[in-house]
């Protein structure tokens, strides 16, 4: 998904300026917890009614798109 802007927001009044859902104060950090549990994209929207496939995907592309701007130096 290209378009994750649409879906994430960062506030810094909303959950110490961690990476949320627009108009949630669900994380992207959350999101992808309960991915890692093992909880299916429809438990997920059932737990928690607020979100959708299409922020799910979002989340998951956010993700994507920190860790490839995400560069780690080694002292040598």
């Amino acid at each position: 998904m290209e378009n994750w802007q649409k879906y994430i927001s960062i506030n810094p009044e909303i959950r110490s300026g961690k990476p949320c859902i627009s108009n949630t104060r669900i994380t992207v950090s959350d999101v992808l917890s309960y991915l890692a549990s093992g909880m299916s994209v429809e438990e997920i929207i059932e737990d928690f009614p607020s979100l959708n496939r299409e922020k799910i995907i979002a989340s998951l592309s956010f993700a994507a798109y920190r860790d490839n701007i995400t560069k780690i130096s080694i002292a040598s």
